[in-house]
């Protein structure tokens, strides 16, 4: 065989590969030079106030008094494990992100398949930005209108209710530990059913229409095509919101904040209102960093269940 025969028996692919490259000692020296002040400030702001707050999570440390800390080991970690005020605060945390994900799910892909189904009308697509605006208003705003339509001396709710005739005097609606974190619950859903609609909307985009024409040739009925086509090909978006919202809800703070303070009777009284007010209101710095770890170690639990999910649903 000839040189010429040898080279044309070698495969096209390995003919034209190119050749490997190192990148140079200037070069490397210039890449660095340019990843350094990234990585500087993502230290300084990630890092180090990690390290820190892992630090004071094992000392006795009262934020007048930093200088004084004690260490104690993990006993701030093992009294919060063994305290029911705790406990009770990680249920209520369950049940408002279970509460809230739940409806924001739902009614997240009914608007999204209504605006899908209208999009030959006209004014879909200012529908379809309308109902982004919610989302778009800071949730701090959102607690604090909420908290004016609740007011029971001024609020909106009671004047609409009180001139429908359904009331007959005006209702304190966050008086009650479970109605004020229902209601928590529907502000925080009307915030953030727009993040839902938005990613349903994007997915359904890309559903096959051939399925839905075959479905319809072989007689299926509208609530069969929903249930064995569109939620399964929706899976992976859904999963996505469920995975996001369920991480936000179960570090819900702001608008718990601006609404009811943890109250009445810490009745919305979550596990990160519980941190905050362990670390600014009691001043136990140490309490509060061992409550954010706790906090963190939970939501990432969460979110490594919702992934896994998310792993072997695909694969």
């Amino acid at each position: 065989m000839t040189t010429r025969e040898i080279d044309t028996a070698v495969p096209t692919t390995q003919q034209q590969r190119p050749p490997r490259t190192s990148l140079a000692g200037g070069e490397r020296r210039l890449a660095l030079c340019l990843i350094l002040p990234a990585l500087v400030l993502t230290m300084g702001l990630i890092l180090v106030p990690l390290v820190t707050t892992m630090a004071y999570s094992v000392y006795n440390a009262n934020l007048s008094r930093l200088d004084r800390a004690t260490f104690i080991g993990l006993e701030q970690y093992t009294y919060f494990f063994t305290n029911s005020a705790f406990w009770q605060s990680i249920a209520r945390t369950a049940y408002f992100t279970f509460i809230s994900v739940g409806i924001e799910l739902v009614l997240g892909i009914a608007i999204a398949m209504l605006i899908e189904q209208k999009r030959k009308l006209k004014g879909w697509r200012f529908l379809r930005i309308a109902i982004l605006i919610p989302w778009a208003i800071p949730t701090i705003v959102t607690g604090a209108m909420w908290r004016w339509i609740y007011a029971a001396d001024y609020g909106a709710l009671n004047g609409l209710l009180y001139q429908l005739g359904l009331i007959d005097s005006y209702v304190p609606w966050l008086s009650d530990p479970m109605r004020a974190m229902n209601l928590v619950i529907v502000a925080d859903v009307w915030h953030s059913v727009p993040f839902v609609v938005l990613i349903i909307s994007a997915a359904l985009v890309t559903l096959p229409g051939d399925l839905y024409e075959a479905a319809s040739i072989d007689g299926a009925s509208g609530w069969q095509r929903f249930t064995r086509i569109t939620l399964p090909l929706l899976r992976p978006a859904i999963l996505v919101v469920l995975v996001i919202r369920s991480v936000e809800a179960f570090r819900v703070f702001d608008i718990i904040y601006i609404m009811t303070r943890g109250g009445p009777v810490n009745g919305t009284m979550v596990i990160s209102y519980l941190t905050y007010q362990k670390t600014f209101s009691d001043l136990k710095v140490g309490e509060g960093s061992a409550l954010s770890f706790i906090v963190s170690a939970f939501t990432l639990i969460l979110a490594f269940v919702y992934v896994r999910l998310l792993y072997t649903r695909n694969n």
